[in-house]
């Protein structure tokens, strides 16, 4: 595997760009902030964007803004770009593709480069059953019809999800989604049939970690049994690791236990891997390191390296059970993106993407680590591979620190590193560098980090 040389023109992925920290202006900087005077004119004022900066450029580990300021990149788009922005695979592959043609409907004139992503995806994710799998464009779409799927497959109405989680932002998964606020507050009325039960949330179980497992999973099976009705719901919808919530890491064999349950009862287990899946966590999916295999696996983020691409990837006869012309979008499988997909899969593999994912997690909790042993307001440190967390507080109670994290995003953000917020609290930074980041880059991402954390009032 190619590892970025700190200050080198050579990367793995994205333009040749300098892989370097580098800031000239202020930020935000002239450009961006009139950029920002055009966008107030002409955007509502509901769609935000975490940063004040505009994106000119990037690659490897760094974001380059309008204004020549050079960040180090510890966010990927949200997930997005795990190979590298730009990743030379990708363009190469979707060049070649808008050249050919850039659309058909693969519904009106299907083409190979679709077939070729659903047979990867059928050989990658967990399990060694027969599947098959459909695309479409977004997380929120892959979520909406895994739960079509579930319900044509079992002739049940009820979807059962967790507290913290977050599905999208559609009429359906924005129901499924825990947060009210920003994602649910004044869009309501919600859909129907959708039940919440608690996770394993170890670091804020009542009773301790020890006890996350085994009295989540009592109040799981007691409410599905005795509230629901086991005989009406259609699935149970999961992430291994859930995202926006605060990348909560279920108690250990939680969800084995889970899909055991499940299966006793006919219910089907859809994982949502839209931000854990594509080499995240290390693995192809992060349902591999918890030894469970869903009926059902969504995907979509890293899955085309920027490009809009998600998938529902399931067992062969819960995906057949949908009749024919139920499923499918004008743009579903863009042929685009297909290549970006397959490029993806081709990087990941040759590249060996998934040990560098579990370098960078050593390398993010080893440092994390270190800062906390000199602050108490580090409450948690969690995730796995290039999927870590931490998680803020004020004192010994635990009580959510939110504004220690906008003091610290913000700091960074200043100095030249870009940091993403998350939690039901809004209490956690996450940190999801491209895999194509150098070692240099990442040491000084932390150290910016410590300072940051050092600054807080």
């Amino acid at each position: 595997m190619t590892i970025l040389e700190h200050g080198t023109e050579t990367c793995t992925g994205g333009p040749t760009l300098p892989q370097i920290r580098r800031l000239v202006t202020e930020v935000p900087g002239p450009n961006s902030r009139t950029l920002a005077k055009r966008r107030s004119a002409a955007l509502p004022a509901g769609l935000t964007s975490g940063s004040s900066i505009y994106v000119a450029a990037a690659g490897g580990g760094v974001v380059v803004d309008v204004d020549g300021n050079s960040f180090i990149d510890f966010g990927s788009g949200i997930a997005v770009t795990t190979v590298g922005n730009s990743a030379p695979r990708v363009v190469e592959r979707t060049t070649r593709q808008l050249g050919q043609f850039t659309h058909t409907c693969f519904l009106a004139n299907p083409y190979e480069g679709y077939v070729e992503v659903c047979e990867a995806l059928n050989r990658l994710t967990p399990g060694d059953h027969e599947k098959r799998t459909a695309l479409f464009n977004t997380g929120s779409e892959a979520l909406e019809n895994a739960v079509k799927y579930a319900r044509a497959a079992t002739g049940r109405p009820a979807v059962v999800v967790f507290d913290h989680a977050f599905h999208g932002r559609t009429l359906m998964t924005m129901t499924m989604t825990a947060k009210n606020q920003p994602y649910k507050a004044t869009f309501g009325p919600f859909a129907p049939e959708v039940y919440r039960v608690p996770m394993a949330y170890p670091y804020r179980w009542p009773s301790g970690p020890e006890n996350a497992a085994d009295e989540a999973f009592a109040q799981f099976r007691l409410a599905i049994d005795t509230q629901i009705g086991a005989a009406s719901v259609a699935a149970v919808v999961v992430e291994p690791i859930q995202g926006e919530g605060g990348f909560i890491v279920p108690a250990p064999g939680f969800l084995k236990r889970i899909a055991e349950f499940c299966r006793e009862r006919g219910i089907l287990v859809v994982a949502d891997e839209v931000q854990t899946g594509i080499a995240r966590t290390g693995a192809w999916f992060a349902s591999e390191s918890e030894d469970f295999v869903p009926d059902i696996i969504t995907t979509a983020k890293g899955l085309a390296g920027g490009m809009p691409l998600a998938a529902v990837t399931g067992r062969a006869d819960v995906m057949d059970a949908a009749h024919p012309g139920g499923i499918g979008g004008t743009y579903s499988g863009n042929p685009v993106a297909c290549e970006a997909a397959l490029a993806v899969f081709e990087t990941i593999e040759v590249e060996g993407l998934l040990d560098r994912a579990k370098d960078i997690g050593e390398i993010l909790t080893t440092g994390l680590s270190e800062i906390a042993s000199d602050t108490n307001i580090i409450g948690d440190i969690r995730g796995r591979g290039a999927m870590i967390a931490i998680e803020l507080i004020h004192d010994e109670d635990k009580a959510p620190n939110r504004e220690a994290v906008a003091q610290i995003v913000s700091y960074a953000h200043a100095h030249g590193l870009l940091l993403l917020a998350a939690g039901t609290y809004g209490n956690v930074v996450r940190f999801l560098p491209p895999l194509s980041i150098s070692d240099e880059l990442l040491a000084e991402g932390l150290g910016i980090l410590r300072d940051a954390v050092t600054a807080v009032r």
